[in-house]
């Protein structure tokens, strides 16, 4: 067991296929439902051009030049596959940065769903084809093989932990949420209850949403937040092995401007940390190899990171995200028998949970930043969209002869 000090950084790229103002009169004509003109809210390649420029190229700059200054410095990224095919297509040169960095041998992969889909809650089948699908493309774009294991926004509990135990992982990620750890911090390394081998880490949501959520916030009782700052938070667990940080990678540039200092913030973070010398990061599978496992944690209910509720009410809370939710996954066999790779993958791309979280009505406690993320007037609208181009799907069914 190390007796090192561990930050674990992992950061999450996302973008999904966002659907154009799709009307009843386009299902049955055109199945374009992801083609928004130029310069509309839903149009995805606008949108990755603009995270790129904000985020993933002065990110991943910044990333590459602590690599080289910091020869313990590490993280681990997740990146599902719909941001890598969008790469692909409309910002290659962002593809390659985050290649080079896989490339240094520092930063690890950790394996997902393509889709970042709820498809383990519907339908098992299509959860594992989506897993294989996010394993395949990081084994093709990056040349390795993933190890570690985290659900769509951080989605956890027995049944998931059990099944990428059976799936021969080593580490699962979670939130380290109190009701769930009760007196356990989330600074050690923890064993997911029925499991044998794999190990869980949980996100320290404090230290981690200082820096993704709270950074900027004039009205934060603690803002500015300087390094030194936050260096000494983190000697208030001086006694633990951890420091999981997780956030979205958007955090540096896009939900988080450049002119905060949110850039010089990250840069500084490994030289004010590795200034200790039992102070290092680790990857994620790095930590659940050098640490062993303090306690079994059981986990019976869903969390994920998303929230004040950290539960899926974020995406399946009101009756119209469980009607178009239902009504998707309800296709799954007939969408399948039918073999057309293109009918599929509209299907696959409707499956991208974002599209239920812009149909999200909790004004009144998260609301504000479920309208930050939407590319839609409101929440009925982004649901007329979706379930426009979900009679579209069942039309192009009905043309096939399946009777839906």
């Amino acid at each position: 067991m190390s007796d090192q000090r561990a930050i674990v950084l992992y950061l999450h790229v996302h973008q999904p296929y966002r659907v154009r103002h799709y009307t009843i009169f386009d299902a049955g004509r055109t199945h374009d439902y992801f083609d928004a003109q130029a310069g509309s809210p839903q149009n995805n390649a606008d949108i990755v051009r603009k995270v790129a420029h904000k985020s993933y190229l002065p990110t991943n700059e910044r990333l590459m030049r602590m690599i080289a200054d910091n020869p313990k410095f590490r993280l681990s990224l997740s990146i599902t596959g719909t941001v890598l095919e969008q790469l692909e297509a409309y910002a290659p040169e962002v593809l390659h940065s985050f290649q080079n960095l896989v490339g240094t041998g520092r930063v690890e992969i950790v394996n997902e769903t393509y889709h970042h889909s709820l498809a383990f809650f519907y339908n098992r089948n299509e959860f594992e084809a989506q897993v294989q699908m996010h394993r395949d493309i990081v084994r093709r774009l990056f040349n390795v093989t993933t190890t570690a294991f985290r659900n769509t926004e951080l989605s956890y509990n027995n049944d998931l932990a059990y099944w990428a135990d059976q799936a021969g992982y080593k580490a699962i990620l979670s939130e380290g949420w109190d009701p769930v750890l009760g007196w356990r911090s989330p600074n050690f390394m923890y064993r997911p209850a029925h499991t044998e081998h794999i190990k869980l880490l949980t996100k320290n949501y404090k230290l981690s949403d200082d820096i993704a959520f709270r950074f900027s916030n004039k009205d934060w009782e603690e803002y500015p937040m300087t390094v030194d700052k936050f260096m000494g938070w983190t000697k208030d667990s001086w006694d633990q092995p951890l420091l999981n940080l997780f956030m979205d990678y958007e955090t540096f540039g896009e939900h988080q401007w450049a002119d905060s200092g949110i850039f010089d913030f990250l840069e500084a973070l490994p030289k004010a940390w590795l200034k200790t010398p039992e102070h290092t990061f680790m990857t994620v599978s790095e930590a659940a190899t050098e640490f062993s496992a303090v306690d079994t944690v059981d986990c019976p209910q869903t969390i994920t990171w998303a929230d004040t509720e950290r539960d899926l009410t974020a995406w399946v809370g009101n009756k119209m995200q469980q009607g178009a939710i239902a009504s998707l996954y309800g296709l799954t066999e007939s969408i399948l028998q039918t073999g057309d790779f293109a009918l599929i993958e509209d299907w696959r791309k409707l499956q991208t949970s974002d599209h239920f979280y812009y149909m999200c009505t909790k004004y009144f406690t998260d609301g504000d930043v479920h309208a930050y993320f939407s590319p839609y007037e409101s929440p009925h609208e982004a649901y007329i969209a979706f379930m426009n181009a979900y009679h579209d799907l069942k039309y192009r069914l009905t043309e096939k002869g399946f009777s839906v």
